[in-house]
């Protein structure tokens, strides 16, 4: 549910493991595109999609008879969106969430949202997460993700409806180790991205990419995730995926700041949505709400949401108190 790049891509993985794929999309053009011309121009042009993988705009077509359902929509437009939706689920579905954010107003997990607005017990949610760049993986790529559940049963099956002989599919009982990973990460990819505009080099990134998976570490404890989770693919692999690529829309949104441009201007060149932007104030809050430090995140959403300069950000960051160094401090 969702033709944007991960959507689209994440359809191409469920064809490609052999599944029987229909993908929703709300833009009459890019629904032709894909039936018609099996691309998808708009978010992976060049990009071959499989003639089997077929797209509509109608929701109950989509979602008739469905295993399982992936959400791929902007966070912050989950919660509307699959309202709509609820009526027309299947009753034994698995939803599974492809974002990578945090709802702001209420702080919660994407996951969260999805129990909340579609009343269903946990082990039918699962969430699906890793170092996981749609046009890379699109383009057939080696890769890999964690399927995640509190069902470990349903983990598996949605393990099984997405490994290919390009992509290899790990399983987890720990949603919220990896939706937090996921969620944090495109914040400290933020960071990173205005690093780099700024001129600094692999040591400052370093710097920043260490001190970020600090962070969701400690988040991650407060909330009761499994700390083993921020070593694997959800937790320090997709942190530097997402910091290190220029594929990476969080990281070049940053990198834009860091070059100069307003955050205006750079909204207005974004054509996709950097999830880290809205969700920095959205896990700020959380992480208040629960006494957890986390120094980029509040830089960052100093510099995003309340006009701070980023060489006073920096400056900020750097000149922090001295504390030993512990993993999770």
């Amino acid at each position: 549910m969702g033709a944007g790049s991960w959507g689209t891509t994440f359809s191409r993985l469920l064809h490609d493991a052999g599944g029987d794929v229909v993908l929703w999309g709300r833009r009459p053009e890019i629904v032709e595109a894909v039936n018609e011309r099996h691309e998808n121009p708009d978010y992976l042009p060049g990009v071959p999609l499989p003639d089997g993988l077929r797209a509509t705009l109608d929701p109950a077509e989509a979602l008739k008879g469905a295993d399982f359902v992936a959400l791929a929509v902007p966070a912050q437009t989950l919660r509307t969106n699959l309202a709509a939706w609820v009526p027309l689920l299947p009753p034994d579905a698995v939803l599974v969430s492809l974002m990578k954010g945090v709802e702001l107003g209420t702080s919660r997990r994407m996951s969260e949202v999805v129990r909340e607005v579609a009343d269903v017990p946990e082990g039918r949610v699962g969430v699906f997460c890793g170092p996981n760049l749609a046009r890379e993986i699109a383009g057939g790529e080696p890769g890999a993700a964690v399927a995640a559940c509190a069902d470990e049963n349903a983990a598996r099956r949605l393990q099984a409806a997405t490994m290919t002989p390009y992509f290899r599919v790990y399983t987890s009982t720990d949603v919220v180790g990896c939706e937090l990973g996921g969620a944090v990460k495109n914040i400290v990819a933020l960071c990173v991205g205005m690093a780099v505009g700024l001129g600094f080099g692999a040591s400052t990134q370093a710097l920043l990419m260490t001190r970020g998976l600090a962070e969701i570490a400690r988040l991650g404890a407060a909330l009761g995730a499994d700390e083993h989770t921020f070593a694997g693919l959800a937790g320090m692999g997709d942190l530097v995926g997402t910091c290190m690529s220029p594929l990476s829309r969080n990281r070049t949104f940053g990198e834009n700041l860091g070059r100069g441009m307003t955050l205006e201007e750079v909204i207005a060149v974004t054509r996709q949505t950097a999830e880290g932007v809205k969700s920095s104030e959205a896990v700020l809050e959380l992480a208040r709400k629960h006494n957890v430090e986390m120094p980029i995140t509040e830089a960052v959403a100093a510099v995003l949401h309340h006009g701070m300069p980023l060489k006073e950000a920096a400056i900020s960051l750097i000149s922090r108190s001295p504390k030993p160094e512990r993993y999770g401090v």
